[in-house]
């Protein structure tokens, strides 16, 4: 019988997972609590939270939840939280004014958690989803998403964000010129330090669905978004969009969906060697949880093989409503 070891040259991969203790040892990719932000949504009640329905276990938080919320990401070593709001229909209009609302809730709930846990980092988002009547990113003419306006309409409530204390201004809305227009904005209002997280390439996914619940969109969106946001079967692209963000001055640059996009993040880490972060967006987190309640999954297995995926395919940090749960996880395993 053929010795196989005699084949191989005496090499058997299989000896360093031999034991848990040889296992650690060689293991390549390590998951820790600095790797994740959380991603909460944000109501405009006076107090307390509400479920989102399509999302299992998350809740749109009040501005008082959202500082206890705060509290306990700091408290679980949490580098930073990203706030979403959920704003009423009858103050969204087409061009989505109420994004320069200075005392809206995103700017209530960045300066109430401020207030309460300084050392935490905040980030927020300037496409107008949220705020619109469309359900669109941009402003909405004649059946267009216009760029330049749109583009002049997030830096103005960019600078309004930072003033309320933001440390990072995302872009999530894929406009043309739009990292230059806010870096310009931000400079000549005095902030300077404030960073720019770029959604460099972010797809027209079918995973966005119980997100659009969460911030209620769901039943507002006329037409798709796939004239702004990257096609799907594309990879060059990407790196063109990244250049493009890196040169006008985005200091973190981002990837959403993410597990079906792990090539890109590793294509855009390679190339460019920028923080790159992934988005573990609300149909990966919804389709994880069906999958425990239906169970077929081991949800934590799954949550904890999925975000080591993120981090083997170049990524820094990973936006995921998991955060708070593998905190906890990882904390019991240190």
């Amino acid at each position: 019988m053929t010795n196989v070891d005699d084949i191989t040259g005496s090499r058997r991969m299989r000896r360093n997972r031999r034991f848990e203790w040889q296992r650690r040892l060689v293991r390549e990719n390590r998951l820790t609590t600095d790797d994740l932000i959380w991603p909460i949504f944000l109501c405009e009640h006076t107090s307390g939270s509400e479920p989102v329905d399509l999302m299992p276990g998350v809740e749109r938080y009040s501005v008082e939840a959202a500082v206890d919320a705060a509290k306990r990401a700091f408290d679980l070593g949490i580098p930073a939280l990203a706030t979403f709001p959920n704003i009423a229909i009858d103050k969204r209009d087409a061009t989505g004014s109420a994004v320069l609302d200075a005392d809206g809730l995103i700017n209530q709930a960045t300066r109430a958690i401020k207030a309460a846990v300084p050392d935490i980092g905040i980030i927020t988002d300037v496409a107008l989803d949220p705020f619109t009547s469309h359900g669109h990113d941009g402003i909405l003419r004649d059946g267009i998403i216009v760029n330049d306006e749109t583009v002049e309409q997030i830096a103005k409530a960019a600078v309004i964000q930072a003033d309320a204390g933001a440390d990072i201004i995302s872009c999530s809305e894929m406009m043309d010129g739009r990292v230059g227009a806010i870096r310009a904005a931000l400079n000549a209002a005095g902030h300077n330090d404030v960073a720019i997280l770029a959604y460099t390439a972010k797809y027209a996914s079918a995973f966005y669905g119980p997100y659009r619940e969460a911030i209620g969109t769901d039943q507002m969106l006329k037409g798709d978004k796939r004239t702004y946001f990257m096609d799907p079967a594309n990879t060059d692209e990407a790196l063109r969009e990244a250049e493009l963000d890196i040169a006008e001055a985005a200091d973190m640059i981002m990837v959403k969906p993410g597990m079906p996009y792990l090539d890109i993040i590793a294509r855009l880490k390679a190339e460019f060697a920028m923080p790159t972060f992934a988005y573990q967006v609300s149909g990966e987190y919804s389709m994880i949880m069906a999958g425990g309640e239906k169970g077929f999954l081991d949800v934590d297995r799954a949550i904890l093989e999925s975000l080591t995926a993120f981090k083997r395919a170049g990524a820094d940090a990973v936006l995921t409503y998991f955060a708070p749960k593998v905190a906890q996880m990882l904390a019991q395993t240190t």
